[in-house]
């Protein structure tokens, strides 16, 4: 039977913690920060359940925001992961660095071990599907008058 492999991509790009008075933003802006930063404490709570081997084997927070439900797989599942961090060398943005590598450092604590999954349902379906074209094939081939 023919084996078939499916993958997911996620490609998430998690906009940096907001800071109010930094920004200045006020109204909408203001509420779209707290958002954000909500989804990015749940992702930080998921993160170091996921890491930190004292936490191992407790409770992993996914439901707490649509961020962390969307990228359960990807932290704790069975995938392979990459997590880019970016950086400022600037000394205004220092705080915001060190809290973005010490996310990193975290993150690069959790330990997946991907397995490719088959499943033979799946590749039966492909089979059959395959034998029910080569037959049309044929029955198109007499039909014509061709042995």
């Amino acid at each position: 039977l023919t084996s078939y492999r499916t993958a997911k991509f996620h490609l998430v790009d998690l906009a940096g913690s907001e800071r109010a008075k930094r920004t200045g933003a006020v109204g909408n802006r203001f509420k779209e920060s707290v958002a954000i930063n909500a989804g990015l404490l749940a992702l930080g709570n998921v993160i170091s359940a996921l890491g930190d081997p004292a936490k191992r084997g407790s409770h992993v927070p996914y439901r707490e925001s649509k961020l962390t439900r969307l990228l359960q797989d990807s932290l704790g599942g069975n995938s392979r992961t990459l997590m880019v961090a970016c950086a400022s060398s600037a000394d205004t943005d220092f705080e915001e660095t060190l809290n973005t590598l010490k996310y990193a450092h975290r993150a690069r604590n959790i330990k997946n071990k991907p397995v490719v999954n088959h499943d033979p349902r799946v590749a039966q379906l492909a089979a059959l599907q395959d034998e029910n074209e080569a037959l049309r094939r044929e029955l198109r081939r007499v039909a014509e008058g061709f042995p």
